[in-house]
């Protein structure tokens, strides 16, 4: 059972919600403006929150920016009516771990919401830090070196590096990444991985991360 929130001003929305939730076993609460949700957040009493980007007196943008300035790795899933790229691409990158376009398929959250609560689980038994190499993420911090050079990564680029180095030495196919990184299906000519592999490798080293040709790719161990 997990403890869950969610920060959504539309009632009909949350109440379909929290009855949801709460029947597969869930703790759930609700909060209806981004001021208190953040509130709540940053409480520590939560596992998992279920994020609107359309809330009142603090969007969800603002929200999730202020979340993560605060330290805190709380997975994140965000729900919006704007379904576009730009939106897509400023809630990943500002530390959302999955993002849903309203109307959402509730089987589809669920299964969403599953996902996130096992990689948080398996995070939190694992290491507080991952070394492979000169690399070194401290997940509690979320910081990144090589060597003695530290490295700025945005949150989506630490949540590559991060899987990649939980299994050096392995491949990946670029399918597996999408889903345990991004959470969800992008269009299959997508190259979206392909491009964040770019960005760590520059930042990282560009023999940290290997193409295995029609397979995937593999951080070095």
């Amino acid at each position: 059972m997990a403890r869950i929130l969610i920060a959504e001003d539309e009632s009909r929305i949350s109440s379909f919600l929290a009855k949801g939730l709460k029947a597969d076993g869930h703790q759930t609460t609700v909060h209806g403006d981004g001021r208190s949700a953040l509130d709540a957040a940053l409480s520590g009493q939560h596992d998992l929150m279920v994020l609107d980007i359309g809330l009142p007196a603090l969007d969800g943008f603002s929200v999730l920016q202020r979340l993560r300035e605060q330290g805190s790795t709380m997975p994140v899933i965000v729900l919006t009516a704007r379904d576009s790229v730009t939106d897509t691409v400023s809630a990943l990158d500002g530390g959302a771990d999955d993002y849903m376009a309203k109307p959402f398929r509730f089987a589809e959250l669920q299964a969403r919401i599953r996902l996130r609560l096992r990689m948080a689980e398996s995070s939190a038994v694992g290491s507080d830090v991952l070394r492979a190499g000169e690399v070194v993420l401290d997940l509690r911090t979320r910081r990144a070196s090589v060597g003695e050079q530290s490295v700025d990564l945005s949150a989506r680029e630490f949540a590559l590096a991060e899987y990649l180095m939980q299994h050096a030495g392995q491949v990946l196919s670029r399918e597996q990444l999408l889903d345990r990184v991004w959470g969800f299906d992008f269009d299959p000519g997508s190259n979206v991985v392909d491009v964040y592999i770019g960005y760590l490798r520059r930042k990282l080293g560009s023999s940290s991360i290997t193409t295995v040709r029609g397979m995937g790719y593999r951080f070095e161990s």
